[in-house]
């Protein structure tokens, strides 16, 4: 009671003393769980960080004291979030991009150099041709602007975008879709296509529009689950099932099967433009269609923002195909 007493010396009466955390939040031990998280493995998160293994480990263990969660689980291929871990990357990930933002914001002060860059995400295959082909317009018609663009998938972009990270994101309702967030405004853009990519030597190129069941006996190759998804449905939809025997890292890994002859892939209308020269593309009869989307933060649009919603509007058509512009390079999803 006495200690008690002493500990409430010099306070008026009945007032709560607040709790407080016994230690500030590591933002270095937070940068390391988001890396964590985002690469799905320590090792690798070590590597990248330039710590050993063993530190990580320490860090993510400390974190996990502090918290009093477990906040990343194992699995065969390394480590996830517990749904704890989920909560708390989200919130990590907008604590950083924030001082990153703010540590831009000085150093344009700094530089005399307000303007802040116009940050663009957009999936990869929407990456290689429609968005650059957008920028580039837009700059021709208001001038120079700094810029840059991040090809990541649509539930990646999202994130990025809440976080701050991103000031628009161009992103499709592929399966799983997307989620609503009122913290964002969702601009429908067009209807993009789905097309078959198939080896420049195969029996059906020039075979224009195919049925899926002429391509049921056939190998098929697929890089993420959206992608093959939209295709096992519209097989189910023929009554035929798609063999999908190969699995790619990514898009440029997929069209690579396919130009060797190991297998043929549903790909995005929109990639078209961007194809290597070794192989074609054939339409569906009925085929499978994704929606193509902007996304952007409610809160402190980008003055660019708007200008460059106007330029990608213009792009779509009803029907993406016909109205992508000719832009050579690689390409992925």
């Amino acid at each position: 009671m006495a200690a008690r007493s002493a500990d409430l010396a010099g306070r008026p009466c009945g007032m709560r003393i607040p709790v407080r955390h016994t230690r500030a939040m590591d933002l270095a031990v937070c940068h390391t769980f988001v890396t964590v998280c985002r690469l799905g493995s320590m090792s690798a998160a070590a590597a990248e960080l330039h710590h050993t293994q063993s530190a990580v480990s320490r860090q993510i263990a400390g974190l996990e004291r502090q918290l009093g969660v477990p906040l990343l689980q194992r699995h065969p291929r390394g480590v996830r979030p517990t749904a704890a871990g989920e909560v708390f990357r989200h919130h990590a990930l907008a604590a950083l991009n924030e001082i990153d933002r703010g540590v831009r914001a000085v150093r344009a002060v700094r530089d005399g150099t307000l303007n802040r860059p116009l940050t663009v995400g957009a999936t990869p295959s929407l990456a290689a041709g429609i968005v650059p082909a957008a920028i580039r317009r837009l700059m021709d018609t208001a001038g120079p602007l700094r810029w840059s663009l991040l090809p990541a998938l649509s539930a990646q972009l999202h994130d990025r975008v809440i976080a701050g990270d991103l000031d628009v994101a161009v992103v499709t309702d592929a399966p799983p879709g997307l989620p609503d967030d009122p913290r964002l405004e969702r601009r429908l853009l067009g209807t993009d296509e789905m097309v078959v990519v198939l080896p420049s030597d195969h029996p059906l190129a020039g075979t224009d529009p195919v049925r899926i069941a002429a391509l049921a006996d056939q190998t098929w190759v697929e890089d993420n689950d959206g992608s093959a998804t939209l295709l096992r449905q519209h097989a189910a939809r023929a009554g035929v099932t798609a063999r999908i025997d190969l699995t790619a890292a990514d898009l440029p890994g997929k069209v690579a099967l396919v130009a060797t002859g190991h297998a043929i892939a549903l790909i995005p209308g929109a990639l078209t433009c961007a194809l290597r020269t070794d192989v074609t593309t054939v339409s569906l009869v009925d085929p499978p269609t994704r929606g193509i989307y902007t996304i952007t933060p409610r809160r402190d649009p980008h003055p660019s923002a708007a200008p460059l919603l106007d330029q990608l509007t213009l792009a779509f058509g009803p029907t993406l195909t016909a109205t992508v512009p000719v832009i050579s390079g690689g390409a992925a999803r």
